[in-house]
């Protein structure tokens, strides 16, 4: 599941891909444009920069902006660097894994074969994704919009 660090970092490279060339924002502008704590995102942007998806600037002038054309930046690659390996259990995870300590055949695992195949089309779909058409895409919004479950009836 997206952690809300994985939201608020999308979120906030949205925000940073929406800016004409050029331009940069405050965290508190992009924290206040997309209703996100100020500190907490003053960490998710320094993951960001550390990461090479941002570059900043002090001084007046200065915020953050993409270190990249939004079409060379991986959706993917921006979660894994904010919530980790895609995998939804450690030992199916290609970046992370971990064996489980009640495993005794990992290769013969239902449960690790199943949520290999999860993780592949997960991957397959966020590594082949780019920004500029997160952004681009009608509703692509709504994939980080708030996380309140839907009400099922009967």
């Amino acid at each position: 599941m997206l952690t809300k660090k994985g939201k608020y970092g999308l979120k906030a490279l949205v925000d940073l891909a929406r800016l004409a060339p050029g331009e940069t924002a405050f965290v508190g502008e992009i924290a206040l444009r997309n209703n996100i704590p100020k500190k907490f995102l003053d960490t998710i942007l320094l993951e960001l920069r550390n990461a090479g998806m941002l570059r900043s600037k002090k001084g007046p002038g200065g915020g953050y902006s993409l270190s990249h054309p939004a079409s060379e930046i991986r959706i993917g690659q921006a979660i894994r660097v904010l919530d980790g390996p895609l995998a939804p259990i450690r030992c199916a995870s290609r970046t992370a894994y971990e064996a489980c300590d009640d495993c005794a055949d990992p290769q013969a695992c239902q449960v690790r074969l199943a949520m290999t195949e999860v993780r592949d089309a997960i991957a397959s779909i966020l590594d082949t994704m780019t920004l500029e058409q997160f952004v681009a895409v009608p509703g692509a919004a709504a994939i980080i919009e708030t996380e309140q479950p839907q009400k099922r009836v009967g």
